[in-house]
């Protein structure tokens, strides 16, 4: 009976297995270039649309060329959320000692992430990053630096964003993520059911506007103060 049992529960798992590869299949919405890579496109988007209850809403990217996203950074389900809301893979600039993460660090490297040393040579990681955008990609940072919520004190924003855009020529795409219920949280996030949105903002043309001009627009709308979307 435990034989039968155990192959009966074998058969179960390999036909949900199965049936996830399909729908991941069917969620793929952008080219990461390999099948796996793709499969775990459409997986994520299936989490986030079912588990976090994220809205079908996109981001205002280019269909090709480069493109800069600009987002609000309030937990570690911030980058699955915008990769659900993108039609195009991003490259994410992240803080080294998260890329370093032993378990994480094969799939930070597959899909093309650029790390930074925040306290040492940060202008590398923006060389890294003004290369993929002179190479047709488009590349996700946070500009506040770092997790940042909303009744935090008011931060700055990074200004190397503006130099990015001016040196590529292209459009900064800004992005606001809301309803995540573990904020200030970055293993736990993605583990703890939301009601998600990512909010879509028409693309900025920072190259052509001054510094000081593109930053905050940038931050009105990253911060939740600009209305229009």
């Amino acid at each position: 009976m435990s034989t039968v049992l155990a192959v009966l529960a074998l058969v179960l798992l390999a036909a949900f297995l199965y049936r996830l590869a399909r729908a991941a299949r069917a969620a793929q919405a952008a080219d990461w270039g390999g099948p796996w890579l793709n499969r775990l496109d459409g997986l994520n988007r299936l989490i986030c649309r079912r588990y976090h209850r994220l809205p079908e809403v996109w981001l205002a990217l280019p269909a090709e060329g480069p493109a800069l996203v600009a987002s609000n950074h309030v937990s570690g389900l911030d980058p699955l959320l915008l990769i659900a809301a993108s039609r195009r893979p991003l490259r994410f600039i992240i803080a080294r000692e998260e890329y370093e993460r032993p378990v994480l660090t094969w799939l930070f490297r597959a899909i093309g992430c650029i790390p930074v040393d925040r306290g040492s040579r940060p202008e590398l990681a923006l060389r890294a990053a003004l290369r993929a955008l002179r190479a047709g990609e488009v590349v996700a940072l946070f500009p506040h630096g770092r997790i940042h919520l909303d009744r935090d004190p008011p931060r700055p924003l990074k200004p190397g964003v503006v130099w990015l855009a001016r040196q590529a020529g292209c459009p900064v795409v800004p992005a606001r993520v809301e309803g995540v219920r573990a904020q200030g949280h970055v293993i736990l996030a993605p583990f703890v059911p939301s009601r998600a949105r990512v909010r879509a903002f028409a693309p900025l043309a920072c190259a052509e506007l001054r510094g000081a001009e593109c930053l905050a627009r940038l931050a009105e709308a990253i911060e939740g103060r600009s209305p229009l979307e």
